[in-house]
């Protein structure tokens, strides 16, 4: 998002977070219903670039929306209301922005009884067991495969071995796919945890576990580092010979030994 769409974003979480700390364990409910409004959105360009258009009046957007959510829970609807009438640098910031405040209604909900961190890992050792399927992450990406079919997918493997808000957020994501991959959306779940924890994820690849002393002090270096609480997850990978790959969001530290042969390569090749 540009500057007038992250501005708009920072407001209405802003609006938000004090109706998710009320809602508490309902707050899944409520991020439903703002999914529901993504849905819309995402199946009609007319619709979205019109609650997106800064030329039409806010108020007249606000009652198409009140309208659309006749159904909803009054507090979605004013939060849906707020966003029409900020200003979008892009019709699809809207439907990000709609998106990215019913992930965390989602997510209040495990934050609300204390499970917060058990989804987070449930969500990161998902990923990581998806690591080897390339037909099953071709799957949960192929809109050609019925909606369905994805979401039964993503039940089947996690059933009963994931909290309900994990395979809430798991099946969303296969259900609505929105043009990315699975993996790195279940990435971008992630990163929300980490700041709903305020905290970082670094995912650190390695040939050989790390052992308790150097996991705290690697932590202690990207504490320090980012200004920040950094939360370690440790993926064990026998191509990183020698040495760490750390990742921090979109940020990549490679230290392996293939990566100072690459170097190498390059510097004799220039």
């Amino acid at each position: 998002m540009r500057g007038t769409s992250r501005a708009s974003l920072a407001g209405a979480e802003e609006r938000w977070e004090p109706v998710l700390a009320a809602a508490g364990a309902q707050s899944s409910v409520l991020g439903e219903q703002l999914f529901a409004l993504v849905d819309a959105l995402d199946s009609s360009g007319s619709l979205r670039r019109t609650l997106a258009d800064p030329s039409i009046d806010g108020d007249a957007k606000a009652g198409l929306v009140a309208r659309l959510l006749q159904a909803a829970d009054p507090r979605v609807v004013e939060v849906a209301q707020g966003l029409v009438r900020s200003r979008w640098s892009a019709d699809e910031d809207l439907t990000e922005a709609t998106e990215h405040l019913a992930f965390h209604a989602v997510l209040a909900t495990a934050e609300a009884d204390d499970s917060l961190a058990r989804v987070e890992e449930e969500i990161f050792r998902f990923s990581r067991a998806l690591t080897g399927q390339r037909e099953v992450r071709r799957t949960l990406f192929d809109t050609a495969v019925p909606r369905e079919a994805r979401v039964k997918l993503v039940e089947d493997i996690l059933a009963g071995r994931a909290t309900p808000v994990t395979t809430a957020l798991a099946t969303r994501l296969a259900a609505a796919p929105r043009g990315r991959r699975y993996v790195p959306a279940l990435g971008h779940l992630s990163d929300l945890i980490a700041a709903r924890r305020q905290r970082q994820v670094a995912t650190v690849s390695t040939a050989t576990p790390l052992t308790d002393a150097q996991r705290g002090r690697l932590t202690e270096i990207l504490e320090r580092a980012y200004g920040s609480v950094v939360q370690l997850n440790v993926v064990l990978d026998p191509h990183v010979i020698g040495g760490l790959r750390v990742q921090v969001g979109p940020q990549v530290v490679d230290a392996t030994v293939l990566a100072r042969l690459a170097d190498a390569r390059r510097r004799l090749a220039s």
